[in-house]
């Protein structure tokens, strides 16, 4: 081996080097754009059977049910602002964000009542939180900083909302166009299968989402009706929030816990914690934990094992793993993954036993 073609490894070596750097450096700076194309793909999966049943059951031509499905989808996105901008105005008011000195007043009228109502049950509260540091840790005054962050972001949220908006219309308009864009990259010989999966993929994953919101439907039904009975303002608002927490796996469940009984405290400020806020509390906690158990044993195996055609443990395995490796989003993008994984292993890797054994049902 001579000098000369060293060189030119070495050279082509760093040659492919620094074009995966740039590649990924390119990814980096767009990174933004490829969340809007998944979003967007999401949605898109979502309403693609609203798409197909105007075309095939009323008869609407392919464009004419994008634009209904279009203005279905906006249509439920507004009004759902419009059902939290009570919560937040209401909620402002309650604790007074625009009041620094008012929130710290009704904050500390409330940890005075609890810590008296559980020294008459012997139970040393404030000693504990005193120890712990929670309450030294609280910086009332970075509360307008927060609110002034998230007006400043509502003109990156509008465009991104205006971004994907426009994607969703061409993904859902031209059913072919993000498949036409994978195939490019595919080689030649496996096109056919490529296309296989690609549908199959599709197919299942609009279950999957339409599974989801069945179960957000399920969750939201429950705790409205928990939170009207126990009086709770606008319950509507809080139910659909914490419902729409658990499509997290596993951690939205207790962000949504946590966030409806704050929500929960929070509307009754000003009330007796012993005669008012701690019975309706933990009521409402009850009701939460009703809703999980249906969640966990009815509705979730069904959706998992009627879309995406895996067990419930599987499921859960993968949605553990990925947490492990890649966080939350990794167990927001687990079942997807995993069932896009599948499908291509069944198409390319049909011939080895465990490939079988795994993508059985598919």
């Amino acid at each position: 081996m001579n000098s000369k073609i060293i060189a030119n490894g070495i050279l082509r070596a760093v040659g492919i080097f620094l074009a995966v750097a740039l590649i990924l450096f390119f990814l980096y700076q767009i990174q933004s754009v490829i969340v809007y194309i998944l979003v967007a793909a999401v949605i898109s999966l979502i309403g693609r059977p609203i798409v197909l049943f105007l075309r095939r059951r009323l008869k609407f031509n392919n464009t004419l049910a994008v634009v209904v499905t279009m203005v279905l989808f906006i249509s439920v996105f507004v009004g759902l602002v419009g059902l939290f901008i009570p919560l937040v105005a209401e909620q402002g008011q309650n604790l007074a964000l625009l009041n620094i000195d008012q929130l710290q007043s009704n904050v500390q009228d409330l940890y005075n009542q609890i810590v008296t109502y559980f020294e008459f049950k012997n139970i040393d509260v404030e000693e504990s939180i005193k120890d712990s540091g929670v309450l030294s840790k609280i910086d009332f005054s970075l509360i307008p900083d927060y609110l002034n962050k998230i007006v400043s972001g509502l003109g990156s949220f509008s465009i991104g909302l205006f971004s994907v908006l426009f994607i969703v219309f061409f993904f859902l308009k031209d059913s072919q166009l993000f498949e036409n864009g994978i195939m490019t990259f595919v080689p030649q010989g496996n096109e056919q299968k490529t296309r296989r999966s690609i549908n199959t993929i599709k197919d299942l994953l609009s279950r999957y989402f339409g599974g989801l919101l069945l179960q957000i439907l399920i969750l939201f039904i429950i705790y409205t009706v928990v939170l009207l009975v126990f009086g709770i303002d606008n319950a509507v608002v809080i139910a659909f929030l914490c419902a729409l927490l658990n499509l997290v796996p596993y951690v939205g469940p207790l962000v949504s816990g946590f966030l409806m009984l704050l929500l929960s405290m929070s509307s009754n400020l000003g009330e007796s914690f012993s005669a008012v806020i701690l019975p309706k509390t933990t009521y409402v906690m009850i009701g939460f934990i009703i809703a999980q158990l249906v969640d966990n044993f009815f509705s979730q195996p069904y959706i998992f094992s009627k879309s995406v055609k895996s067990h419930p443990l599987e499921i859960f395995l993968i949605i553990i793993i990925s947490g492990i490796l890649f966080g939350i989003v990794g167990m927001i993008i687990a079942v997807p993954t995993y069932t896009a994984i599948k499908v291509i292993l069944k198409e390319f890797l049909s011939e080895y036993k465990f490939v079988k054994k795994l993508t059985k049902g598919l």
